[in-house]
């Protein structure tokens, strides 16, 4: 299986949107597996899409989900042009956003276990408002416009939350999917406890024990992922988050270091000029100058 493995940009690009063209990127899209979660929406054409042990015939208006670490690969039916709209995104940056609601990872692990629909056809399609959100993530991701991560996880939310209200309908009993996915943590979605507990003192052998792994074998299944060790990865996390606070707030750099757990001050500012090239101060300086 790790031949098959397509490494994703989790940090920098936790969400990823394309229009495939198969008159300008020749199908098929051959094996592979990934732990982003997919969906894909056929705008022209019919193509097959195999996923694990099944396969599937999506026509244009239909949609199709691909659960993380499912190897899938795609076709055109009868030779003919295929296009479609793919989003991609890691389920461990969409967590709960309510007391009752579990997190995405813990809703597919849960659908995916139960053996849930992953192919819709177009009229479920249109009940989901795929064309507009499809579209409008595409819009999103190229424009680079204020709030457009936001706006990218408006729209995913609204289709998730949509799908597992199909599933809901059809028998899924979401009062038996945990709300709080704590025990459940894997590498493809320790980013999730990592995100959540950046101003904590993390410890890389302890977050190797959350996901049952050895220290060994977290350490390269983790790079493996992220391209980057665990420690890397969360500083470069606390890096992003401090940059927020640097940008938005007036914060001084002493509470912005306790706020995404450095040590102190000066652990906060040379590891923001490592990676940045320059102290918070001068970014900060910086940035306000460019408004």
């Amino acid at each position: 299986m790790s031949s098959l493995f397509e490494k994703q940009d989790s940090l920098n690009s936790p969400i990823e949107t394309f229009l495939y063209d198969s008159e300008k990127t020749p199908l098929p899209v051959k094996p592979h597996w990934h732990y982003f979660a997919e969906f894909l929406y056929v705008i022209k054409g019919t193509a097959v899409v195999t996923c694990d042990s099944s396969s599937f015939t999506v026509s244009e208006g239909e949609l199709m989900i691909l659960f993380p670490s499912s190897v899938h690969s795609i076709y055109s039916e009868n030779g003919e042009p295929v296009v479609f709209i793919g989003i991609k995104f890691d389920t461990a940056k969409f967590p709960n956003t309510s007391t009752y609601a579990p997190s995405v990872t813990a809703v597919f692990r849960y659908a995916r276990a139960n053996g849930v629909q992953t192919h819709f056809g177009s009229m479920q399609a249109e009940g989901l408002c795929c064309r507009e959100i499809f579209n409008d993530c595409l819009k999103e991701t190229g424009q680079f416009l204020y709030g457009r991560d936001i706006m990218l996880r408006a729209d995913i939310y609204k289709l998730i939350f949509g799908i597992i209200r199909l599933w809901a309908a059809a028998g899924l009993d979401m009062n038996k999917c945990p709300v709080n996915s704590a025990d459940i943590y894997g590498i493809e979605n320790i980013a999730e406890y990592i995100d959540s507990r950046l101003e904590e003192k993390i410890r890389v052998d302890e977050i190797a024990k959350i996901c049952h792994m050895s220290y060994s074998g977290f350490a390269a299944k983790f790079r493996e992922q992220y391209g980057m060790s665990c420690k890397e990865y969360i500083e470069r996390m606390r890096i992003f988050k401090s940059e927020e606070y640097l940008l938005f707030t007036d914060h001084d750099l002493t509470y912005i270091s306790r706020l995404t757990g450095f040590a102190d001050c000066s652990h906060f500012i040379r590891t923001f000029r490592k990676y940045r090239g320059m102290t918070p101060k001068q970014f900060r300086m910086k940035s306000r100058k460019m408004e």
